[in-house]
């Protein structure tokens, strides 16, 4: 896997990916831009620099064993008798394709089984597989609807239902949503563009020696990839340390009221729809603090997370047809403007 540490610039790309994997509560993030830039490769690199995490054994939701209340139904069987196994696994990232079939992404029933002895059992989907992992879709905006309305309901819910074909079962589905696409291909629905808690726009390089940087350690990479890995190890290690020490700090950042006015005054002057704008931002300077290792947050870390929490929640202003983030970007040098 191409190292997280070896990816060169898309720094709000990175940051995002890095927030939303310190807490999950982001619910996910929306990367919008060019091909080419390292979206799918960030994503990816960043699930395998993490450590392993405990899992049932023999769980097809590898259930996690330090959280009875969530488990599927099979483990808490498993746990009222007394035995419930754990094993290490990797943390999954899974590709939700364009042609999906809505069999594929929430599971069926086994047609195999079902046919051979007329046992009804059930073939774990795509939302199963995610579970405590990333749910990475590329081309998101040309996603078909129905697909979308299942991604809404167990991204709210954090648990997959189904009842069809005789099935009838529940399992928990929490993972970290992540999208990709470009804009000119077609807009994404309201209702799934706002459960992304940030959102980034991504563009090819323009300055020569950053192109030639990229393409050099591409280059090395596809050469020779434990080699490059093994240069990179070391920076990994220190990113997952860093990671893992912020997922621990998280919940004893502490947020002034002062801190909460600016970020309502920040939502109040965008006109954003709702209280998920200023929740979202609250979290993602929260994450950036901890990442940071600061014991509280402050304005500059609203300021830096202001345009990837707050630009995909805009209205249509007919009166301005600045582009979202020109609009965020001014409405914060108006408010964080020195006294």
């Amino acid at each position: 896997m191409f190292p997280f540490t070896a990816i060169v610039g898309q720094d709000e790309m990175l940051t995002a990916i890095i927030a939303a994997a310190i807490e999950p509560k982001l619910s996910g993030v929306l990367i919008f831009g060019d091909r080419g830039t390292g979206k799918s490769t960030a994503v990816r690199a960043l699930a395998a620099l993490l450590p392993e995490i405990e899992a049932v054994e023999h769980c097809a939701f590898h259930c996690d064993p330090a959280d009875p209340q969530n488990l599927c139904a099979d483990c808490r069987t498993r746990l009222a008798a007394g035995h419930l196994p754990t094993t290490k696994i990797r943390i999954p990232v899974v590709d939700l394709p364009l042609g999906a079939t809505e069999d594929r992404v929430v599971g069926a029933l086994n047609l195999e089984r079902a046919l051979a002895d007329g046992s009804k059992v059930f073939e774990p989907g795509l939302l199963a597989r995610a579970h405590r992992g990333f749910l990475y879709i590329d081309e998101v905006n040309l996603l078909e609807d129905h697909i979308v309305d299942l991604l809404l309901d167990v991204a709210a819910s954090g648990e997959n239902v189904v009842e069809r074909e005789g099935l009838s079962l529940r399992h928990p589905a929490r993972f970290v949503l992540i999208g990709s696409g470009n804009p000119e291909e077609g807009e994404l629905r309201p209702q799934l563009l706002d459960r992304f808690g940030l959102c980034v726009d991504v563009k090819t390089p323009t300055d020569i020696a950053t192109r030639i940087e990229v393409v050099r350690r591409r280059d090395a990479y596809d050469t020779d990839p434990q080699k490059f890995t093994a240069q990179y190890a070391a920076a990994s290690a220190a990113l997952r340390e860093k990671i893992l020490a912020a997922r621990a700090a998280l919940p004893a950042i502490t947020v002034s009221d002062d801190i909460l006015e600016l970020g309502a005054k920040l939502c109040l002057a965008l006109g954003t729809d709702g209280l998920r704008g200023e929740l979202t931002l609250l979290r993602a300077a929260r994450a950036l603090a901890a990442y940071e290792g600061q014991n509280t947050v402050t304005a500059a870390h609203l300021q830096k997370m202001s345009a990837p929490a707050l630009r995909h929640r805009l209205r249509r202003d007919p009166l301005d047809d600045s582009l979202a983030t020109t609009r965020v970007d001014r409405a914060v040098a108006e408010l964080f403007a020195p006294a």
